[in-house]
């Protein structure tokens, strides 16, 4: 996938739409496909889609913004393409945009949710994030913890973690983060609430590891400082929202930039302390 956003509109009306169960408690169905293209499996996913209004959510448009932040913080991630297309969901068409990405699962590996590994692995009154530490996955899940707080990810439950497990190799690991969709303003659907959302509010989120507060969350991080490889720059706004005005508006864009700065003003001063 060389092009991150493909602006010019694609006919994918031949991919079939499954339900997959919104676990944030967000009203509204979240619909997935995949396919295969030039050997590779493709997965698809939809935003926030309503059986009468069609696709409602911005999601899709969330993960590019988040794709391209961990890229300028030198953090390891599951990469997205956006993609403006022409969708079939029972007999109707919809212009929309849809997210692809690879499959990050190496040959031979299974993947396991980390609730589900932990539940069977972990020793007794070993918490969530002293399994991890134990595993050898304390930066990745430190580095996680502070990327929810800069995007206010609101669903990072035990299945959007994942441990790739190859059994024949005898190796464990895992998977590069994912799914961002569910942050920054996915709960406004019109002007007003985008005009009128707290961009440094402490919105409970559905977190596996620790609590419900990414900001409390951050608590668990010992070392703040070392998490990430570069800072961010105001001068990387171009690069985050480039060719998203075909998709968000103005307004849209630039509250998602100044909650992302102001985000990261704060964590800069837990940084200091």
């Amino acid at each position: 996938m060389k092009k991150k956003i493909i602006v010019e509109k694609q006919d994918l009306t031949y991919l079939k739409w499954s339900h997959a169960r919104n676990s944030s408690g967000t009203a509204g169905t979240f619909l997935k496909s995949q396919s295969i293209v030039g050997g590779e499996k493709i997965y698809y996913k939809l935003s926030n889609y309503d059986s009468e209004k069609g696709v409602v959510g911005h999601e899709c448009v969330n993960e590019i913004i988040v794709d391209r932040l961990l890229t300028i913080l030198g953090v390891e991630h599951l990469e997205y393409q956006l993609i403006h297309a022409d969708i079939e969901i029972d007999g109707k068409i919809h212009d929309t945009w849809i997210c692809a990405s690879k499959d990050f699962k190496q040959k031979g590996e299974t993947k396991s949710a980390l609730d589900n590994y932990y539940q069977i692995n972990r020793k007794t009154d070993e918490s969530r994030y002293e399994f991890c530490v134990n595993n050898g996955w304390q930066k990745y899940i430190d580095t996680m913890i502070a990327v929810d707080y800069l995007i206010l990810n609101r669903d990072r439950h035990g299945a959007n973690i994942e441990v790739l497990r190859n059994g024949r190799k005898r190796t464990v690991r895992i998977a590069p983060l994912f799914d961002h969709g569910l942050s920054f303003l996915c709960s406004c659907y019109n002007d007003k609430e985008i005009e009128q959302f707290d961009i440094l509010a402490d919105k409970p989120c559905q977190n596996f590891i620790g609590s419900r507060s990414t900001f409390d969350n951050l608590k668990l991080i010992t070392d703040k400082n070392t998490i990430f490889h570069t800072g961010l720059e105001k001068k990387d706004k171009d690069i985050l929202f480039e060719d998203l005005s075909f998709v968000l508006s103005e307004a849209h864009l630039s509250k998602i930039w100044n909650m992302l700065w102001a985000r990261w003003c704060e964590y800069e001063k837990l940084c200091n302390l």
